[in-house]
């Protein structure tokens, strides 16, 4: 059956072409885009504002992970855990921690002293 790509969005185009991709090749995101682009069958005046715009609706859909090196592939192929980026882990116990301290420390500053 011929999908009637004119009447789908660009993003859902994009995950229709990521979905019949094999899950070990993701695509680049200038591949993937001229791709949605021809299947829209869109005249297109600024390439590269049409890849800009886009390559932003990408970005902000939960359904596809970024890989690596502009490579994009569907958020469904990675485990949970492969998404964190590097780091994260570490600022988050950082903050934990800082915050931990500085709350000990306010609490301390907040008894008052016992003046027996």
């Amino acid at each position: 059956m011929e999908e009637n790509f004119s009447e789908m969005s660009e993003v859902d185009i994009a995950y229709q072409i990521l979905s019949q991709s094999d899950k070990d090749n993701p695509i680049h995101f200038k591949k993937l885009i001229r791709e949605v682009i021809a299947k829209k069958d869109k005249v297109v005046q600024d390439e590269a504002a049409a890849i800009s715009e886009i390559y932003t609706m990408i970005n902000m859909d939960s359904r596809f992970q970024y890989v690596k090196d502009g490579l994009w592939g569907l958020s469904d192929w990675y485990p949970p855990e492969t998404k964190r980026t590097r780091g994260s882990s570490k600022t988050t116990d950082k903050t934990v921690e800082k915050k931990s301290s500085t709350s000990s420390r306010l609490k301390a500053e907040e008894e008052p002293e016992d003046l027996s």
